[in-house]
């Protein structure tokens, strides 16, 4: 009994009065109609995308995520609803209610789905008025990213971005789809986790019930992982969010979004092999018009990556490799080329461009421009024209070692051919970024063309440019090659780790390794690193317990999926593909953030805020 003895009314009654009074703002959507409805009385509701008036018809295109719809009122058929259409403007809200038919012969709109019928106007209710948009919205036109960042709920708007949303949506389905069918676990890791000072800056987050300690945004899940394979979960993967407090520039963004796995009982080849199959998947259900180079992906070396293309994630849709040079000009009265090949690991690369003979010396000085950002000195050239060697070097060089140079390069008339004379991580570097340039001034790269790789053995170890200190190139948790594990006692720089990159178009899409899973192996690469007991346990504790109580061979790959989605839908960089991402200034220009808080919010998370000093 209710309060006061009437009694409840009945659930079914009510439950009906409600559908009753319910409003229905659509049947369908703005992209189901077909000739098929022809006939058919329809409620469809959206935004308005475009509005034209032809004498005394009232044509308007009503949006929605799913498509357009053209809805012509005439004033005879509805005076209303045609009254209430001439005070609409565009963004406005409406659910529209009329009848489909098809459009005159030759007024068919080919260029959307519904483009072979319209709805006529029965009645109109106007769910919401819009302000005059900042930028255009119905037509696909540059926009000051500023602005749109700022009213970023209006560009997603925009079917182009739509579609970014659609395709990333489509990728991450396919891929747990993917991975449910081969046994993986979808397990999703802690974001407030424990801090380890290594690899890029961390954000710092305040404990307010533990003062004076901090938790710290993950740069990616990988110690949580390892330790899901030591709990026997065997196959893990996660649709996972990472954080890097970086200066922003590029493709970067303080948080992304990475596909994460990692597998029990396995080496580099299964876990290739999974990720491959994956790949191909995408590719052939989201992007069918797009053609696989080679299938299955070709393998290759970092050192014949550095050798051949001056770079570990070499563009192979198009040739242009590179000829090691050192020997035949180790002599030669060019001091370049000569104090090159004296240095150790010194070298002198080539790259043959054919019909680059062609190039202004203004291209050259830009070409020359992009190898010194990489560490080069110079770029030295020779053409071929007219079967003429022309240099400024060629005064530097006797007739035997141009025509050396002639015979190895195989040079034609119209080629023109770079060098890069340093280190060999210089040279490769410097011309591996002209060899792109040239790339794209002949546009040698089909971008409907897939050409992946996998890079594998990569150097364990490298050298800082800043401090000179040994450091992991790729973190210390990476297993050896276990022919090269004796070096770890003898030569320690020319130890191969299991890792491997998946490598698409010149980018890098994936990287992952083969971890160490023993304490004695992991024990001497901290020693390599300088690593101390104590200071391995602080850090690495967790870790390193875990391991004693059994942990299987295990490895793993991490994908940026951000970066694939701009790849899979040609978009320039990675924030066209992110609903709300941040500028280049780490800033979002939508929210204002980052802000200022209440002083007494920051001080209960024991923070005292520091007047900066000019």
């Amino acid at each position: 009994m209710r309060p006061g003895g009437t009694r409840p009314l009945s659930l079914k009654v009510s439950i009906s009065a409600i559908i009753g009074a319910m409003k229905i703002y659509r049947t369908d959507t703005c992209g189901d109609l077909s000739a098929d409805f022809e006939g058919k009385k329809v409620t469809i509701a959206g935004w308005v995308h475009s509005r034209r008036d032809h004498g005394g018809l009232i044509f308007v295109d009503l949006r929605d995520r799913y498509g357009v719809t053209q809805i012509v009122s005439d004033p005879e058929h509805h005076k209303e609803a045609h009254n209430t259409l001439d005070k609409v403007r565009g963004e406005f809200v409406l659910s529209v209610q009329g009848t489909v038919r098809r459009r005159p012969s030759g007024m068919e709109n080919k260029k959307i789905a519904t483009g072979a019928v319209e709805v006529l106007v029965d009645s109109v209710t106007i769910l919401n008025q819009a302000k005059t948009p900042p930028f255009e919205i119905d037509q696909d036109k540059e926009v000051n990213e500023e602005l749109r960042l700022k009213y970023r709920y209006l560009d997603l708007r925009r079917a182009r971005m739509k579609n970014n949303l659609v395709m990333r949506h489509k990728m991450i389905k396919l891929i747990r789809d993917y991975l449910d069918a081969r046994n993986f676990l979808e397990i999703e890791t802690p974001i407030l986790i424990k801090g380890t000072p290594e690899g890029s800056r961390e954000f710092l987050v305040p404990s307010r019930l533990h003062e004076g300690n901090f938790y710290v945004l993950p740069q990616s899940p990988q110690q949580l992982k390892q330790l899901l394979m030591v709990a026997g979960m065997d196959r893990y993967f996660q649709i996972a969010r990472c954080f890097r407090d970086e200066d922003q520039r590029g493709d970067r963004q303080p948080e992304f979004t990475q596909l994460d796995m990692e597998l029990s009982f396995v080496d580099e080849k299964d876990v290739m092999e999974i990720n491959e199959g994956l790949m191909v998947t995408l590719v052939e259900k989201l992007q069918p018009h797009k053609k696989i180079q080679e299938k299955p992906f070709p393998v290759i070396t970092w050192q014949e990556a550095m050798d051949t293309y001056g770079s570990d994630k070499p563009d192979l849709r198009f040739g242009l490799t590179f000829v090691d040079v050192t020997s035949a000009v180790q002599n030669s009265g060019f001091k370049v080329f000569k104090d090159a090949a004296a240095l150790e690991e010194g070298v002198v690369k080539a790259l043959k461009i054919p019909g680059g003979a062609k190039f202004s010396r203004r291209e050259i000085d830009e070409l020359t421009a992009v190898a010194k950002i990489y560490g080069a000195k110079g770029l030295a050239y020779i053409t071929m024209e007219n079967a003429e060697l022309k240099s400024p070097i060629l005064k530097f060089l006797d007739a035997a070692e141009q025509k050396a140079l002639q015979d190895l390069l195989s040079m034609e008339n119209g080629d023109i051919v770079f060098f890069a004379a340093d280190t060999f991580r210089i040279a490769c570097e410097s011309l591996g970024a002209v060899r792109l340039e040239c790339g794209k001034k002949l546009d040698l790269m089909d971008k409907n063309e897939l050409a992946f790789c996998w890079v594998i053995h990569f150097p364990m170890f490298e050298v800082s440019k800043e401090t000179g200190e040994v450091g992991a190139a790729h973190h210390p948790f990476c297993s050896i090659q276990e022919e090269d594990i004796p070096l770890l006692e003898t030569n320690p720089l020319k130890a191969r780790a299991k890792a491997y990159d998946l490598v698409m178009n010149g980018v890098e899409v994936g990287g992952g390794s083969i971890r160490i899973h023993t304490p004695e192996l992991q024990s001497k690469i901290f020693d390599i690193l300088k690593i101390s007991r104590e200071d391995a346990q602080k850090r690495f504790g967790h870790m390193l317990e875990a391991f004693q109580y059994g942990a299987p061979p295990h490895g793993g790959i991490a994908w940026g999926l951000d970066r694939l989605v701009m790849i899979f839908q040609d978009e320039p960089n990675i924030r066209e593909v992110i609903a709300f991402p941040k500028d280049q200034r780490a800033r979002d220009l939508m929210l204002n953030a980052p802000s200022t808080l209440p002083d007494k919010q920051v001080a209960e998370m024991h923070i005292r805020l520091i007047e900066k000093k000019e």
